[in-house]
């Protein structure tokens, strides 16, 4: 069965897939974020290491079945190393109450002058994990 791509002009996406959010995921890899691969996780293949193409925009994979990754890189680390891992709203969620962000930074996202878009929303998490990373 040959797979069905993501329509970028009608689906309606899991998360946001632009530019700004996988390479300021990339600044949180940087800063050292550390990530387990596992199901239910997105990762970005900047260096397209991952020979078939992407049903998501921007080299974006969903990991369903981690065994098809650990095929293509041998090794969770190797994985790690390779890819960089795109957290969804919640897991940004869990990461920012993990890491010990305040819940007031976390609460000033949605209280702030204008409501965030939902694009702009995990950007917001992403950059108060990034900021909690280079202050330690």
């Amino acid at each position: 069965m040959k797979p069905t791509p993501f329509n970028v002009q009608e689906d309606l996406p899991p998360i946001p897939f632009d530019k700004r959010h996988r390479h300021l995921a990339q600044s949180l890899k940087e800063a050292g974020l550390p990530w387990k691969p596992h199901v239910g996780c997105f990762v970005w293949d900047p260096e397209a290491h991952i020979e078939v193409s992407s049903p998501f925009p921007g080299q974006v994979y969903f990991i369903l079945n981690l065994g098809h990754f650990l095929k293509i890189f041998g090794t969770p680390d190797r994985m790690v190393e390779s890819l960089v891992w795109l957290p969804t709203w919640h897991q940004a969620r869990l990461l920012c109450s993990e890491s010990g962000v305040a819940e007031q930074d976390v609460a000033a996202i949605w209280t702030g002058a204008a409501s965030p878009s939902p694009g702009d929303e995990i950007l917001a998490l992403y950059a108060l994990l990034l900021r909690h990373l280079k202050d330690k």
